[in-house]
C-alpha cells in the first residue's frame, strides 16, 4: 500500500509541474487548482509513504517519478525534444527508480 502511495505521491507531483506550466501559461482558477492540488497532496502522499519507506529511498523514486513523468510530458503534449541523449538520461533515471525498490 505505502508503495502504491508513493507511486501516486510521484504521479501528482507530475501534475503539480503541468500546473505550474498551466500557470505561466494562463492564470485561472483550474490552473491554480492543479498547481496547488497537485503539489499539496503529492507531499501528503510521500509522507505518509515515507513512514514506512526510508527516507533515501521515498524522495530518490518520489523525485524520479516526477522527473521522468515531466519530461515525458513535456515531449508528449508540449513538443519538447525527443534527442537520444535525452533518451537515454530519461531511461537511466528509470533504471535507478527501479534499482531503489529492488533493494528497499
Amino acid at each position: 500500500m505505502t508503495w502504491f502511495l508513493l507511486i501516486t505521491a510521484g504521479i501528482l507531483e507530475v501534475a503539480g509541474v503541468a500546473g505550474m506550466n498551466m500557470v505561466s501559461r494562463k492564470k485561472n482558477v483550474l490552473s491554480w487548482i492543479v498547481l496547488i492540488g497537485g503539489f499539496g497532496l503529492s507531499f501528503l502522499f510521500l509522507s505518509i509513504a515515507m513512514e514506512s519507506i526510508p527516507m533515501g529511498t521515498a524522495y530518490g523514486v518520489w523525485t524520479g517519478i516526477g522527473t521522468v513523468g515531466s519530461a515525458l510530458l513535456g515531449m508528449i503534449v508540449y513538443n519538447e525534444p525527443r534527442d537520444a541523449k535525452r533518451l537515454l538520461f530519461i531511461s537511466m533515471i528509470v533504471v535507478s527508480v527501479i534499482g531503489l525498490k529492488i533493494v528497499s
